[in-house]
């Protein structure tokens, strides 16, 4: 699973930000030395994923919003041409072409890392990259936010971002009453297809108040002006710079636009939405039939643990 072919598509959005220098506390103590994003679904670490549907949707430029304490993400990201021939060296030729695969070759894509030194919010994260972004709009990429599909959902964005006819587009997703507190979700005016067009957003509403139940989840489409908008903007919840305040800012005059992927979104930032999203791959794996038929629900094993 460490990599995959991609097909290059022309792409309105040559620049995609990946805000990666959180702390990930909800898995320590595994992220005391390992950084959240490098977290393997399987074999796969899960800037991995975001990486690769970044590439399949014609992106030029990788713009990664890290942090200090947070190297090894570059390490990961780079090609590391020492343990590449150390493979083929050992006749592990197969692993070392998959590794270089895997690896941004900066022949074709432009990788730039800039630091966040302070945890100021998902809006500041987007602010620091502003300067190392290609004219046009940007795509954001959240990581944790596994999306699993075919094509990849910023793909499905990009192709839909010019007739939607909004500067700012989302992915959103229908979610439950019980659940919607834990989103951002869409104040809607209509829905044209998959394209739900909104007035604005509304940070984490209680199931009452909620506008809708279109929540918004982690890859976005950014008209430019974004970053003069969070360049004015006061903190919010947390007493953070919220991206989502920005973008409501910004819908009366630029257009907002929520659009139903085609595919399957793991929160893989929770450790219940991290095992999901493995057993989902797992599901695939025909090297990992046996194990998850041990741990099928009529089975011995799954009995003998309950």
């Amino acid at each position: 699973m460490l990599f995959q072919e991609f097909h290059m598509i022309p792409s309105p959005v040559r620049t995609a930000i990946f805000p990666v220098a959180g702390l990930g506390t909800r898995f320590l103590p595994a992220t005391k030395a390992t950084p959240k994003e490098l977290l393997p679904v399987i074999d796969t670490p899960l800037i991995q994923f975001a990486i690769d549907e970044a590439r399949a949707a014609g992106v030029e430029r990788m713009v990664f919003v890290s942090h200090p304490s947070k190297t090894a993400i570059e390490r990961h990201v780079r090609a590391d041409a020492g343990l590449i021939e150390t493979l083929r060296a050992r006749g592990k030729a197969r692993l070392a072409a998959e590794l270089a695969a895997a690896a941004l070759d900066e022949d074709e894509h432009e990788v730039e890392f800039v630091m966040q030194h302070e945890q100021r919010g998902l809006g500041h994260a987007v602010l620091c990259a502003r300067s190392h972004v290609l004219p046009g709009p940007v795509a954001v990429l959240l990581p944790d936010d596994l999306i699993l599909s075919e094509p990849g959902c910023l793909a499905q964005m990009v192709e839909a971002y010019g007739r939607a006819g909004a500067g700012h587009m989302v992915a959103a997703m229908d979610v439950t009453p019980e659940t919607v507190s834990r989103y951002g979700v869409l104040d809607p005016t209509g829905q044209e297809g998959r394209i739900t067009r909104a007035r604005g957003m509304v940070e984490k509403p209680a199931a009452a108040e909620a506008p809708s139940m279109k929540a918004v989840v982690g890859r976005y489409i950014l008209d430019a002006a974004i970053f003069d908008t969070l360049a004015s903007q006061g903190p919010g919840a947390n007493d953070e710079i919220q991206l989502t305040d920005a973008i409501a800012r910004d819908a009366a005059r630029l257009g907002l636009a929520g659009f139903g992927f085609d595919g399957v979104r793991y929160d893989c930032g929770s450790k219940s939405g991290m095992l999901d999203a493995t057993l989902a791959l797992a599901s695939r794996d025909p090297d990992c039939a046996e194990v998850l038929a041990r741990w099928s629900d009529d089975s011995p094993t799954a009995i003998a643990a309950e």
